[in-house]
């Protein structure tokens, strides 16, 4: 129990860490380049393409780069997207991603740059240009690492859901899996009943071997109903991992970890719920009553959500027909401050189950 509430509370300070960093570097249009870049501070520009698999190598780098210099005002780290703003990169020479370019304070005549694509290369080359002195920021990994000390303990779990993947230092399509593997562990930290995990199996031949690992990387997913371990024979794009996750083990989760429109959707509860917001004042507390002794049959996570289901109801009655949809607009509002993962959730999955009784 201990374990699990630090494995939770790393993973919920990671998880606001890396969702902060990946706001630190600034997302430059057609419209807004000029505005930002050549003005009174240095910049750092990265041109790049969606579906470019250097890119994507490189975001976790860039991204932390990007958290480096946040209070760092007389540089600015950004990237523009060429797929979108093709006028921009063109402008710029740019003919292959991703280009880094840096831009000097007031000039828009840019040098190339062409060192390695690290977050620590990175950071040297901007405080050299920029006349800075930044330090690189550390992330801490939300990839469960295993051991042959904890592999049992933490896979063959029967509370949880673990992905496994095993792999070898060395093996480059390892190398390229590493930073989706990232963001897919760290989209679902906040889920408890869900591991990401790796595992060195060049360090720990015999558990490789025990679960049939011959080529690198392999990935084994270990559910809850079945800890001998099934094969992962899906993509290995970020989404590809989320929509493996939600139908598997039943979570409403998008790449970024954010909840889905479905996350807290009882389909139990839907038919009653549907009677409830058309029945009169006096049938709604029969229909209430029925409500409950559903809600009371149900586990896990569903049996939370329909407490919240339940809450809805007795507020539908007591402050009438408009209070769901107050509240969800209230709610809104409250999703678009800056708020806590935590926060977001709560109110995402209120404002969903809201939605049923709108």
């Amino acid at each position: 129990m201990v374990k699990s509430q630090i494995w939770f509370a790393f993973g919920t300070l990671a998880l606001l860490i890396v969702s902060a960093f990946a706001d630190d570097v600034v997302v430059l249009t057609e419209e807004n380049f000029e505005k930002e870049v050549g003005q009174n501070r240095g910049a750092l520009v990265e041109f790049y393409a969606p579906w470019c698999g250097h890119c994507k190598k490189l975001a976790p780098e860039y991204e932390n780069l990007g958290a480096s210099f946040k209070k760092a005002k007389s540089v600015l780290i950004g990237k523009v997207d060429c797929d979108e703003h093709k006028s921009v990169c063109s402008k710029y020479g740019v003919s292959g991603y991703p280009t880094i370019q840096w831009f000097p304070k007031g000039s828009l005549e840019p040098k190339k740059y062409e060192g390695q694509r690290t977050a620590e290369s990175l950071t040297e080359f901007v405080n050299t240009e920029g006349g800075t002195n930044v330090k690189i920021a550390t992330i801490p990994p939300n990839v469960l690492v295993l051991t042959a000390d904890n592999f049992d303990e933490v896979v063959l779990d029967e509370t949880k859901d673990v992905l496994v993947e095993f792999y070898a230092p060395w093996c480059g399509h390892c190398k390229n899996l590493a930073p989706i593997y990232e963001k897919v562990a760290t989209a679902y930290k906040f889920e408890q009943d869900v591991v990401v995990a790796n595992l060195d199996a060049d360090k720990y031949k015999d558990l490789a071997e025990k679960y049939g690992v011959s080529g690198y990387p392999t990935l084994k997913f270990f559910p809850k109903s079945n800890k001998a371990g099934e094969d992962y024979d899906g993509g290995r794009d970020l989404d590809d991992f989320v929509n493996f996750f939600n139908e598997k083990c039943g979570t409403s989760r998008d790449g970024k970890g954010q909840l889905t429109s479905k996350a807290g959707i009882v389909a139990s509860l839907e038919d009653l719920v549907k009677e409830f917001v058309i029945a009169s004042n006096d049938e709604k507390k029969a229909i209430f009553s029925r409500i409950e002794e559903e809600v009371e049959k149900l586990k896990g996570s569903t049996a939370r959500y329909g407490k919240i289901y339940l809450k809805a109801a007795k507020s539908c009655m007591e402050k009438g027909t408009d209070y769901a949809k107050n509240e969800m607009e209230r709610l809104r509002r409250m999703l678009e401050k800056s708020i806590s993962p935590a926060k977001a959730d709560e109110f995402t999955l209120k404002k969903n189950i809201l939605s049923t009784f709108a």
